[in-house]
């Protein structure tokens, strides 16, 4: 192997501990933020969005099953030639505003009937699968890419691969933690 293999190598284990401690973080986040949350809290409206901060949650959540979900149509699309992926991508870009609208619908749904003890535990094995299937991939399956429809999501990316859609869910999570309006936690005595 040679010295930049080696290197290449290094930085894609650091990267996938990376990525792995990432979806943990936000793993450990997700239970403290459903677990201290007020029933006020989940009824309050979020900041930037249309959702409550229950609907919100859950919607973070599924950002996961999304990245769960795609984790097949990746692999196949990533071993076909790109135009296969490319006009894929652009079918679904033309449908955005129906996706945007189940999106919406199905997160106001979910958020309702879902209880948050069951949005815990999916989340929880959620990510565990995950991380489980991260640590599996060879660095051959983590480089195969396809065309993402970028108009159905701000962090979708033309081309992206599987590594990165590994990456997607923590990105989509992050973004969306910031328009919570939850309560702060009582202060410790």
């Amino acid at each position: 192997m040679s010295r930049t293999d080696r290197n290449d190598r290094e930085v894609l284990i650091l990267d996938r501990a990376a990525v792995h401690d990432a979806m943990e973080r936000a793993r450990i986040q997700f239970s403290d933020l459903v677990g201290r949350a007020t029933p006020a809290d989940l009824r309050r409206r979020s900041n930037g969005t249309r959702w409550t901060n229950r609907q919100l949650l859950f919607h973070m959540m599924f950002g996961y099953l999304v990245v769960r979900t795609l984790m097949p149509l990746v692999h196949a699309f990533g071993k076909r030639p790109a135009s296969w992926s490319r006009r894929f991508a652009a079918t679904l870009n033309a449908g955005q505003r129906p996706f945007h609208l189940i999106n919406y619908i199905g997160s106001c749904g979910g958020g309702q009937v879902l209880p948050t003890s069951t949005m815990i535990g999916l989340m929880d094995r959620t990510i565990h699968a995950l991380q489980r299937k991260l640590a599996a991939e060879t660095n051959e399956n983590l480089a195969l890419t396809m065309h993402f429809p970028t108009a159905w999501d701000p962090y979708f990316h033309d081309t992206m691969s599987v590594f990165d859609v590994y990456h997607y869910g923590t990105q989509h999570f992050d973004h969306h933690h910031k328009q919570l309006t939850l309560s702060d936690p009582p202060a410790a005595i």
